[in-house]
């Protein structure tokens, strides 16, 4: 997709309001992934994506920045924690296991778009077999229609969702869940791949519902429809040109002095995860994955330590920093109001499946974001997750007292006095906050 840094920005000021520094950093470095495919073979081989490290408090965007920046352009995105990872020679997760899971997010892109191109054909296949199925069960139904012409029309009642809930025993696929080698190792082996390639596939009869019979043999009709191979060498070059990996917590390793206990292994971890960020070849089951050209995104808060505490080595690979701020009380009003997936227009939807007309007065609104504001200010800075707390304690009463579609629709309007009521014993807590020494 060949979105302008500019198009980019606009597209993610439709979910995340403000942070305009770390919008336009990544919006550059995903147009420079596009600019490079356009270069020869010999230039882009020169060419590695330029790291970004995110620096600011909880909750203000950095995830949710990236994860939007690769649905936006399908890329496989993977997010994990530093912490989860440890040195060699320690128990727990090694750092290639990063790469061997963007292949997985990778594989699972591929094969959803490639399922939508043989959904047609595949459901078709599906609820013919269901309406043989069916046919045998309603034999005495059919008269003196001809076979063929009695399952189209159970065939056009299974399509038009009538038969959803009838239940059926159908074969399907006994497919082996993926055998884990060692905990945490991420490795496994995949029983059902093995058996198939024998020739060895079990199938096994199960009663349930036309509509989950359908969705499981159209799965199953799907798989083989499609060329796995194919898949694979498609996932693997996306992983390796447009995958994104967002590293979080990465300031809870960037420590230098050995404290010892859980924290020996922290300049470790850094030492380990350099080599990945460098560029170096992971071996997966699905084949090598290059490094090279991943997008690594870091990110963390820094309040104990600073960026310049990690290994000169690792900062090197992370040339662009940026700082995103706090969320003052006019982005809390924007992030209220502005994004598509606002949390206002999230509870009135959720209240409306109960007959609750729920409508937010712009000056309630304003108070919400005030309050939010001032609680991050006196307690723990948690960004726009504040914002839940406070929405939860406003509307317990009226989601614990809704319920039943029995009831006429209820208007509720939301005013700044509505708030103050209701958040009494938060905003008296809060003032009691400012005499506490």
């Amino acid at each position: 997709m060949d979105l302008t840094p500019k198009q980019i920005v606009h597209e993610l000021n439709k979910y995340i309001i403000g942070q305009d520094e770390a919008k336009k950093a990544v919006a550059i470095a995903l147009r420079n992934r596009y600019r490079r495919s356009m270069l020869s073979p010999e230039l882009q081989d020169e060419i590695t994506p330029k790291n970004i490290i995110m620096k600011g408090p909880t909750g203000v965007g950095k995830t949710e920045i990236a994860r939007r920046l690769a649905k936006l352009v399908k890329a496989p995105f993977l997010k994990v924690e530093a912490t989860k990872y440890t040195e060699v020679g320690y128990v727990g997760r090694d750092v290639e296991s990063m790469i061997r899971d963007l292949a997985e997010c990778a594989i699972r892109l591929v094969k959803e778009e490639k399922t939508a191109e043989v959904s047609y054909r595949a459901t078709a296949t599906a609820e013919r077999r269901i309406a043989k199925v069916i046919a045998d069960m309603r034999k005495d139904e059919r008269g003196e229609l001809p076979r063929d012409i009695f399952e189209q029309n159970i065939v056009d009642e299974i399509h038009s969702g009538k038969l959803d809930n009838v239940m059926i025993e159908i074969e399907v696929e006994d497919i082996p869940k993926p055998l884990e080698l060692s905990p945490g190792s991420g490795a496994a082996i995949d029983l059902g791949s093995v058996f198939s390639g024998l020739g060895m596939s079990k199938k096994k009869k199960r009663k349930i519902s036309v509509k989950e019979a359908k969705n499981l043999i159209i799965a199953e009709e799907a798989d083989k429809l499609i060329d796995n191979d194919a898949v694979n060498a498609e996932a693997i070059r996306r992983a390796e040109n447009d995958g994104i990996i967002f590293i979080d917590e990465i300031d809870k390793i960037a420590g230098k002095e050995n404290r010892g206990g859980a924290d020996v292994s922290r300049e470790g971890v850094q030492r380990d995860i350099l080599p990945i960020v460098e560029g170096c070849t992971v071996m997966t089951k699905y084949g090598p994955i290059r490094t090279d050209y991943i997008l690594f995104i870091a990110a963390g808060a820094f309040h104990v330590s600073k960026v310049e505490d990690l290994i000169p080595e690792l900062q090197g690979r992370f040339p662009i920093q940026v700082e995103l701020k706090s969320l003052t009380k006019s982005d809390f009003i924007n992030i209220l109001t502005q994004p598509q997936n606002a949390i206002t227009s999230q509870y009135q939807a959720l209240l409306a499946v109960d007959n609750i007309d729920l409508q937010f007065a712009p000056d309630a609104i304003e108070k919400i974001a005030e309050i939010s504001e001032d609680i991050n200010n006196t307690s723990e800075d948690i960004g726009a997750r504040r914002l839940h707390t406070v929405m939860e304690y406003l509307l317990e009463d009226i989601s614990f007292n809704a319920g039943g579609n029995d009831y006429p629709v209820i208007r509720v309007d939301v005013n700044a006095k509505y708030v103050e009521e209701h958040l009494e014993n938060i905003v008296r807590n809060r003032d009691l906050k400012k005499y506490v020494l």
